[in-house]
């Protein structure tokens, strides 16, 4: 006897799309029935994307977040509810890492160049100088006005280490409020995905090899989360025969160092974007030992010596891998 397959199932297929979107590389996937209704879907989720672009890039001169940018050390800027609690939100997770993660890195003086032309480390006192301005303590939230002032001027925030996360969850959100079943928003890494493969397997996501990015050193399965990694295996400079990688610590200004990948599995894309480049800053040990103490939270960091170390609760098959 042969299992029933309802005729609704055997009809829905997975449609797919590719494009640049918020400066990086968007990959759309959505469960259902035809062309037409793929596409349907996928508009309506560039349009979300662009939306919140509009909403948070501090590229763009006419965004609110610019407009808090200018008024920095001079003015509250009354902002869309939207923005005041991705703001509140990001605060919350700075007093949680204790500065790893701060949205006022990007008052930060660009003084590493990571394109082979740092020879030497910079002075003491220019790390220290870059830095200045930098301090996630310095951001005032008014939610009384629902206002925003940052407190020196020359002071920025920016959300390149939150943004594409938060895109992708919103995406999602829109889509399964419209009647998507499954789907996977892919924002060059950040990625958030729901349901099923239309034959009912569960999606999975490959967690690629640091040292060689077309090797696939596992495949997870994923159902109902988000799963971000942050690489620095591009972007990094050797000093005095150590590596030192592209994502700076904003509280002290010099480049983090130890870990070569960090994954990180959650809820939402936002959180697990904000927690992987906090694990980069804390380091091994200690970015292990907070990200065991989360709940619903687990990660996979590579180290400098391509050391594979996983948090408590997450099995790789067939890997070498160590908890500590």
């Amino acid at each position: 006897m042969s299992p029933e397959i309802s005729k609704d199932s055997v009809q829905h297929q997975v449609y797919q799309r590719t494009l640049k979107l918020m400066g990086s590389r968007f990959d759309l996937t959505v469960v259902a029935k035809n062309q037409a209704e793929g596409d349907e879907y996928m508009d309506m989720a560039v349009a979300e994307i662009s939306r919140i672009e509009k909403l948070i890039s501090s590229w763009d001169p006419n965004s609110q977040t610019s407009e808090i940018n200018k008024k920095a050390g001079v003015a509250p800027v009354q902002v869309d509810p939207e923005l005041y609690q991705l703001i509140e939100r990001a605060l919350k997770i700075s007093k949680l890492t204790q500065g790893a993660f701060d949205i006022s890195y990007a008052s930060m003086d660009r003084i590493w160049k990571f394109d082979g032309s740092v020879m030497e480390m910079p002075s003491e006192e220019a790390i220290k100088q870059s830095v200045s301005k930098v301090g996630f303590e310095k951001i005032v939230l008014d939610p009384q006005y629902r206002t925003v002032f940052l407190m020196d001027e020359g002071m920025k925030i920016g959300f390149g280490a939150i943004g594409k996360g938060y895109a992708a969850d919103m995406a999602k959100a829109l889509l399964i409020k419209n009647g998507v079943t499954a789907g996977i928003i892919n924002a060059s890494g950040d990625l958030n995905a729901w349901g099923t493969q239309p034959d009912g397997k569960d999606w999975t996501v490959a967690i690629v090899n640091p040292l060689n990015k077309d090797k696939v050193f596992s495949w997870l399965p994923i159902k109902d989360q988000a799963v971000v990694t942050s690489g620095n295996y591009e972007k990094f400079i050797m000093l005095n025969g150590e590596r030192y990688t592209h994502i700076i610590d904003p509280r002290t200004g010099y480049p983090s160092k130890g870990v070569r990948s960090a994954t990180i599995f959650t809820k939402n894309a936002e959180l697990a974007d904000a927690l992987a480049t906090s694990l980069f800053v804390m380091g091994v040990d200690t970015g292990l030992d907070f990200i065991n103490q989360l709940k619903g939270v687990e990660c996979i960091i590579v180290d400098d010596d391509n050391k594979i170390i996983t948090s408590d609760n997450i099995a790789l098959k067939g890997i070498d891998t160590q908890t500590r």
